[in-house]
């Protein structure tokens, strides 16, 4: 179990999240956060998909980076921002359906480098599929908690 340096981090990720405008531009919402772990769904729409209908691996890695991201940010101190430093993405089979859920979570945090998981599920009705793993690694930006702050 993971223990948030900031007793405040729910919002703070939060509101950190509602400055991605790709996120809005793609239709993405923050559904889930506790301490080391973030849940982001996003409807399937035809805007959002490449040439044979399924969600571009594009949109599917940036909900997964956002995933692992928030998830690290809930347990960094207040004020402090986040950096994906890298990732790799397996994408496992097409991502289709009703709508995509991306789950963050830490594997492991550091002082300034955090490990994070995701993975990506298509959802369809009652049927879910894992289309996607990926893991990442985040910074720890001191005093830098957003651009607009």
């Amino acid at each position: 179990m993971h223990r948030p340096q900031d007793p405040d981090f729910e919002a703070r990720v939060r509101r950190s999240f509602g400055k991605q405008s790709v996120m809005e531009t793609i239709g993405a919402r923050m559904t889930e956060v506790a301490p080391g772990a973030t849940t982001i769904a996003l409807a399937v729409a035809p805007h959002i998909c490449q040439q044979h209908g399924f969600v571009h691996a594009g949109i599917v890695s940036t909900i997964a980076d956002s995933a692992c991201g928030y998830a690290a940010l809930s347990l960094m101190p207040a004020g402090a921002g986040v950096l994906t430093a890298e990732f790799k993405i397996n994408l496992l089979a097409p991502a289709a359906g009703d709508r995509l859920e991306a789950r963050g979570r830490v594997v492991r945090a550091g002082r300034m480098l955090t490990v994070a998981q995701a993975e990506v599920e298509a959802i369809d009705g009652e049927r879910r599929k894992t289309v996607a793993v990926m893991t990442a690694t985040l910074v720890t930006l001191e005093g830098r908690e957003g651009i607009a702050d």
